[in-house]
């Protein structure tokens, strides 16, 4: 009797068992794609990608947008001095621009246009907000994500406003907002590179800090002093301080600092911005 050992089945074969007896479908594809990767004929961040895109596939509008309560609108009314802070405090690079209340959507604003008046008194004087305003894109709520996808690259929008059954304002979506869903998390000029410090200060007094943050390093360079005993990372004491997985552009007050969440997803916060409260009274 030989002591040999069979051997493994190979790739293909591995890929005929799966197709040989069960019909075609979405669940067995990703089992070819788990087996590649198994094989380490594809690598792990490959895999996450392609599961991303068939995920993409099932998804709808409503299940990523950012809510109606969470917009940053700018009032079609609004002085160039009105909206200057507004951007600056936000740092989107796109705003709607509503009439009466959110239901009323005017355009799209663009931040960068705003450059060619922001620096000129002539051009401060002159501003009005309809000769920049751009047409704004409207889905319903159960739009397909990859369809919108592909309507973005087509149509070459970022930003569309999503509507209810009723043509009521539910929220937005960007198409950074899908491309995180097959990708991941996308850093944007705010995210921090991997070499450099979880918390960075900016030239205005605030702190862009990854959630990741131990408490411990949290107190010690912010002077701050909120127990470890539950919680290891700023993260984890912000979400149980919301209550919830809170989405991008929440705030809460916690201590002597205003949180706001910068990136976040379904599972967990990425990136935060820090306010102390003391600047914001001197202010």
């Amino acid at each position: 009797m030989s002591d040999d050992k069979p051997p493994s089945r190979s790739f293909l074969q591995r890929i005929f068992d799966i197709f040989h007896s069960e019909p075609q479908d979405r669940q067995q594809l990703v089992e070819v794609l788990r087996v590649a990767k198994d094989d380490k004929l594809i690598k792990t961040d490959s895999l996450a990608m392609m599961e991303g895109v068939l995920q993409v596939a099932e998804m709808q509008v409503r299940d990523i947008m950012i809510p109606r309560s969470q917009m940053n609108v700018i009032h079609e009314n609004a002085t160039l001095q009105e909206i200057l802070p507004i951007v600056s405090e936000t740092r989107h690079s796109r705003y709607p621009v509503v009439g009466e209340n959110r239901d009323d959507i005017e355009g799209i604003m663009l931040a960068k246009e705003l450059l060619s008046y922001a620096f000129d008194e002539e051009g401060r004087e002159k501003f009005d907000i309809k000769d920049v305003l751009r047409p704004a894109y409207i889905i319903p709520e159960s739009k397909r994500l990859d369809i919108l996808l592909t309507e973005f690259r087509s149509k070459r929008n970022h930003m569309a406003i999503v509507v209810d059954e009723y043509g009521c304002v539910s929220g937005l979506v960007t198409i950074e907002d899908v491309l995180e869903q097959i990708v991941g998390d996308i850093e944007d000029e705010f995210d921090i590179d991997e070499e450099e410090s979880n918390i960075k200060l900016h030239s205005n007094g605030e702190y862009i800090i990854k959630a990741q943050t131990d408490i411990e390093d949290f107190n010690e360079r912010l002077g701050s002093d909120f127990s470890d005993q539950e919680f290891d990372t700023i993260g984890g004491l912000l979400v149980n301080k919301f209550g919830h997985m809170p989405a991008r552009d929440e705030s809460v007050k916690m201590g002597d600092f205003k949180f706001t969440v910068l990136n976040a997803d379904q599972r967990r916060v990425h990136l935060l911005r820090v306010k102390p409260l003391v600047q914001e009274q001197t202010n």
